[in-house]
Order: C-alpha cells, then structure tokens, then sequence
C-alpha cells in the first residue's frame, strides 16, 4: 500500500505551514517545510517582478527539487509517511503568472526535466479564502518581503490558484483534493477547525487504504 504523501496548497498567506505542521503532529509524520525567507531574490522579485522573476523561480524550483529528492531517499523509500506545506506544481502556477511566454517555455522544459521522477502526493489539500482574509493574514504576520504584495498581485494569484485546481482535479482523479474555505473557519486559533480538517484527512486516509 501507499506510503501517506500529504501535501498542504493555497495562496499566500491562507495557513499552509500551521494546518501541515498540524497534521505532521496528529499523525507523527515527516514534515516538509519550504524555503521562503532563504530565497535571495524574494524582496528584489516584489520591487520588480519583470525583473527579476526568472531568477527567483529558478531558486525555488532548484531548492525543491533538492527538497524532494530528499524526502524520496530520506523517508517515502522507507515507508515514512510525510507532510508537506507546498506542492512542486506551484512553481508553473507563479512561473505562468510571472515569466514572459520565452522564458516560461524553457521554465517548463526544466520544470518538467526535474520532477519527471520526484515522488507525488497521494492527498492534496487546498486551503482557499477570500482577498480581504488573505491581505489581513499577510499584514499580521509582518514578513519584510510580504509587505509588496499588491492586491492586484493577489487577486490574480487567486484566480490562478482556483485556476490550477481545478485542472489537476480533472487530470488527476485518482488524488483525493480536500478543500477548506479559510474565510469560514480558523484552524489556527479554533480547535473544532482543527479537529474537523483532522478527521477529514484520516477518513480519506482509510478510504484510500493508505499505511498510517
């Protein structure tokens, strides 16, 4: 049986790292956090995104190349079940949205040269909320870099996220999606939030027959 691959997706901002640290802790899985803050490009990315772009995407899509092909040897080929707070597919979802068509064309090539072998998740869970709960969490939270984010920016990487969703559901049935609405429940500060995500994730877990 499958080895759980749990990978936790949304926009910025909507709670990814809390709810996959919170699952990684329910079960005692392996967590897979990525790097945001390590990113040398970031800030530059946000002060002038045609600018810099290509090379901001270029270290996160290399970082989590090196990420997975880690989790793989680590834990996945050792039956080790893992939680992650991003999936790889996000790198196209900002690359699309950012590289110009030349650019993003040799982006793809490697993207997909680089994770034509990484491990996929068995499980994807998205977390979704409005612009407003997202500008609000973004603002609380305080990150430097974070606080370029237009809500122009956002807006459009809602749609794309909604966008890109609802085509890997349509070219990847056999994943169970699981969608929580972060404008109707808070999982951070609201245990029953938290406990119902929870059992969410264990039924879809039993139904898969996936090895806890």
């Amino acid at each position: 049986m499958p080895v759980p691959f749990i990978t936790v997706e949304g926009p910025i901002g909507v709670g990814k790292t809390s709810l996959a640290k919170a699952i990684a802790d329910h079960h005692q899985f392996q967590m897979l956090k990525e790097i945001v803050d390590e990113n040398p490009f970031l800030t530059k990315f946000y002060e002038d995104i045609e600018e810099w772009s290509f090379q901001t995407e270029m270290f996160f899509l290399c970082n989590r190349y090196k990420q997975l092909s880690d989790i793989q040897k680590k834990f996945i080929s050792k039956r080790e079940p893992v939680a992650a707070d991003y999936h790889i597919f996000k790198n196209l979802i900002f690359a699309k949205r950012t590289l110009p068509a030349a650019e993003y064309a040799k982006y793809e090539a490697i993207y997909k040269i680089l994770t034509a072998d990484m491990p996929a998740p068995n499980m994807v869970i998205y977390l979704h909320a409005s612009l407003e709960t997202l500008m609000k969490r973004i603002k609380m939270r305080g990150r430097e870099f974070e606080k370029m984010i237009t809500p122009v920016y956002m807006e459009q990487l809602l749609a794309d996220y909604h966008e890109f969703i609802e085509r890997f559901e349509r070219e990847h049935p056999e994943i169970p999606v699981l969608r929580f609405n972060g404008d109707d429940m808070d999982f951070v500060q609201n245990e029953p939030d938290l406990r119902l995500i929870l059992s969410k994730v264990d039924e879809t877990l039993k139904q898969r027959s996936l090895t806890i």
